[in-house]
């Protein structure tokens, strides 16, 4: 799955269960780019944009993608070190219902 696919389908996620209020996510994919969730704008808007961000997921694209789609549990992904939170991580603990 490309950028712009994933992009394309976290915009409509964010629009059907909307954003953190106030607050932006990014997920860091590295070298294949970034996706950032902008809960300040109303709605929420989602964006690649590698601004700053209150919450910075770093992971790797294909891991986000198995975790999107139910294959790995975020929490092992965590603990396993493929998955690094920077910022608010109070944050990163509500993105699962955005994720599901």
């Amino acid at each position: 799955m490309t950028l712009e696919e994933i992009t394309t389908q976290m915009r409509a996620r964010v629009a059907a269960k909307g954003g953190i209020k106030g607050k932006t996510i990014k997920f860091n994919f590295g070298d294949d780019g970034c996706v950032r969730i902008v809960g300040s704008s109303d709605p929420a808007s989602v964006d690649n944009d590698n601004g700053a961000a209150d919450c910075t997921v770093n992971v790797a694209k294909a891991d986000f993608l198995d975790m999107s789609s139910g294959k790995l549990n975020s929490m092992n992904a965590f603990m396993a070190g493929r998955l690094k939170v920077e910022g608010d991580m109070s944050l990163a603990m509500q993105l699962g219902t955005l994720l599901s």
